[in-house]
């Protein structure tokens, strides 16, 4: 009966979309509660943009581009607007090791060292890595994405080619994800000197930059000024460009278990135990908590003064929500890296609307 009332709720509040897999039976009821408040938490951050877009049961049940990708030009976000994704590029490195757990080409238990993998601490395993626990003291929860970083390692161990192509091939095509770029320094004639991807790839990740999102400092009195990011590359840690749109797609492949057993799904959405057998705020991939009893499973990215990203996720009510931004306003002022979604006021909108 919960369920029925919370679907109800999200019929009544969201707007009706085009979607990454079509809705059949959709009508734009205007201006929503859920967009409201978004559109109004943007304003008082000063954020430029965010594109953002709900997924109910594999379907984009609301999707929306608010204010600028480029506040100069005047160019509107929109659902299908670029953006580095940061931090948000660490779910997809763990469904592809996870897919390696599967086949049994690795192990989560067993020291990476043997799978060519440098770390300071030789008896690190996967799943410390990829529950952020291995570096500190007793296996506590430490956010590290530099740590985190070493993974491509093990991933090109699994499938030995570079990184970006196990992401591109298993991933991004595999889910049609058209419009996301496996690295910012996609484009130009050194992309396509080592002749990883064919032409029509390359001038497609080159279109998708070209569109990207321009990057903003908003200082405390929410102005924003132009800044400037370095290119770079893709790791497991960071580095993937995508839309809201794309994102979507992901989201529901994870749902529908087409990407890895539902055994391993389930392992990656819960909580890891420490030594002492307390739960950490990091599944395997993720960050998983539980809001008013209900288990959560969500992510962020940020780039400082630049880009932020936040995914979340109630997978018993097969629900989500994606948010990207041209600040690091959806993810700098709630020090989410310490675990707890609920600091963040977009979270909070989404989370009190659905439980």
């Amino acid at each position: 009966m919960r369920r029925l009332a919370s679907l109800a709720l999200i019929a009544l509040v969201l707007t009706a979309p085009t979607a990454a897999r079509q809705s059949p039976v959709t009508q734009d009821i205007g201006t929503t509660a859920f967009e409201s408040y978004v559109e109004s938490l943007r304003q008082q951050a000063g954020i430029p943009a965010i594109s953002g877009a709900l997924v109910q049961d594999g379907v984009i049940v609301w999707e929306r581009g608010l204010g600028f990708a480029n506040v100069e030009g005047k160019v509107r976000a929109t659902p299908d607007t670029p953006y580095p994704v940061a931090d948000l590029s660490q779910p997809f490195a763990a469904v592809l090791l996870l897919q390696c757990v599967d086949q049994r080409r690795l192990a989560l238990d067993a020291p990476l060292q043997q799978y060519g993998v440098k770390t300071q601490d030789q008896s690190a395993t996967l799943r410390q890595l990829l529950s952020h626990s291995a570096n500190a003291a007793g296996g506590a929860f430490k956010y590290d994405p530099e740590r985190y970083a070493q993974l491509t390692a093990a991933m090109e161990y699994c499938a030995p080619q570079p990184y970006r192509k196990s992401v591109a091939h298993r991933l991004l095509e595999r889910l049609a994800m058209i419009d996301s770029v496996p690295g910012r320094d996609m484009r130009g004639p050194e992309a396509a000197a080592d002749g990883l991807f064919a032409q029509g790839a390359l001038e497609r990740y080159a279109r998708s930059l070209e569109r990207m999102a321009m990057p903003y400092r908003v200082d405390k009195n929410r102005r924003a000024t132009r800044s400037e990011v370095p290119v770079d590359g893709l790791t497991a840690a960071s580095g993937l460009v995508s839309t809201v749109r794309d994102l979507a797609r992901f989201d529901a492949a994870l749902d529908s278990d087409i990407l890895m057993d539902k055994e391993t799904l389930a392992a990656s959405w819960s909580p890891t135990l420490a030594p002492d057998r307390s739960a950490l705020p990091t599944g395997l991939g993720w960050f998983v908590q539980n809001y008013r009893g209900t288990p959560v499973v969500w992510h962020f990215g940020v780039i400082p003064n630049a880009y932020s990203a936040l995914i979340v996720k109630v997978p018993s009510r097969r629900a989500t929500m994606i948010l990207l931004a041209n600040s690091d306003g959806l993810a700098h002022p709630y020090q989410l890296e310490a675990g707890d979604v609920t600091r963040s006021l977009f979270a909070s909108v989404f989370l009190r609307m659905l439980l």
